[in-house]
């Protein structure tokens, strides 16, 4: 009993746990549930508590560099202490809010590269090694953002990678310590201007900001411009996008590069609809170097972790 009792200390034949979500797929501002199911070990245990925690892949530039690596965004505590029985198992429900600037990790099912979202479970368990699970999901784009992303592909940008930029963006309200990145590379009308286009959007219940920056070739003044759009959900689905596009790309021929906004835009509506090509919004998408290996990268990171 005393060998089990000091295997236990090191986390062997203790407790172990498994977090099943009800639905995989989620968009910002909805709510992922689902349940943590815990088995108890070879030993009874004191469970302190559960918490789950949102993560996903975010890049922060050093001196030395730029480092990746899992940043949190929101965290619950789903469950206080109770004594988990030798053998026992025992499901907790949850269900926890999936904050409005959470970043997408998909279109139209397509996984964008670069992007990896998870929901981490911690399970703290006095006087041993606690236990951990890490679930990937997706996040799709909002209606409202789904519009912008279609307008891309109308014009024949392509999706090149999505990262996570840690920061804040300049003039825009934003509660998340990182922003999204979407980087398309130019179509062929704008190739010889621009060496790529981003696309950030910073949701919220009353709307989106929409922030579009544009990396020139040094041929037509050099730097990087941008552009800034801010409607409401409602609004953004009656914006003529790819025009808002392509008249912010074709002022930026009459500019110098400079670091800043363009210019700040309320729209109230009142174009027509932007509807998806022919091939559909994923068209867009799938000429680029897509990866579906969000699990193996989390299996990594919880390496180093541990």
């Amino acid at each position: 009993m005393v060998f089990k009792r000091l295997l236990g200390v090191f986390g062997v034949g203790g407790p172990s746990v498994d977090t099943v979500l009800a639905v995989s797929r989620v968009s910002p501002g909805g709510s992922l549930s689902g349940e943590v199911r815990i088995k108890g070990g070879d030993l009874d245990a004191e469970i302190e508590g559960i918490r789950l925690a949102l993560v996903a892949r975010v890049e922060t530039e050093h001196e030395e560099g730029e480092y990746s690596g899992l940043g949190e965004f929101f965290g619950a505590e789903v469950s206080g202490p109770f004594t988990l029985r030798a053998g026992e198992e025992r499901a907790v429900p949850f269900v926890i809010p999936v904050p409005w600037e959470t970043p997408l990790s998909e279109v139209e099912g397509v996984p964008l590269n670069g992007m990896a979202v998870g929901l981490r479970t911690e399970l703290a368990v006095a006087r041993a090694v606690d236990k951990g699970d890490l679930d990937p999901f997706s996040v799709a784009a909002l209606p409202s953002q789904e519009a912008v992303l279609t307008a891309f592909s109308r014009l024949g940008f392509h999706f090149r990678r999505a990262d996570l930029e840690s920061g804040h963006l300049h003039g825009v309200r934003q509660e998340l310590p990182f922003y999204q990145e979407i980087e398309f590379h130019p179509s062929a009308q704008y190739a010889g201007r621009v060496n790529e286009v981003e696309l950030t959007f910073v949701a919220s219940p009353a709307g989106l900001d929409v922030i579009l920056e544009a990396d020139k070739r040094g041929g037509h003044g050099g730097g990087d411009s941008f552009g800034h759009f801010q409607v409401s959900h409602e609004q953004a689905l009656a914006t003529d996008w790819a025009g808002e596009i392509t008249a912010w790309l074709d002022g930026l021929a009459h500019h110098g590069g400079h670091h800043g906004y363009d210019g700040h835009h309320d729209h109230h509506g009142g174009g027509a609809a932007v509807a998806a090509g022919a091939a559909g919004l994923a068209g867009g998408f799938v000429a680029a170097e897509v990866i579906d290996e969000i699990g193996d990268f989390f299996e990594g990171d919880e390496e180093e972790e541990e």
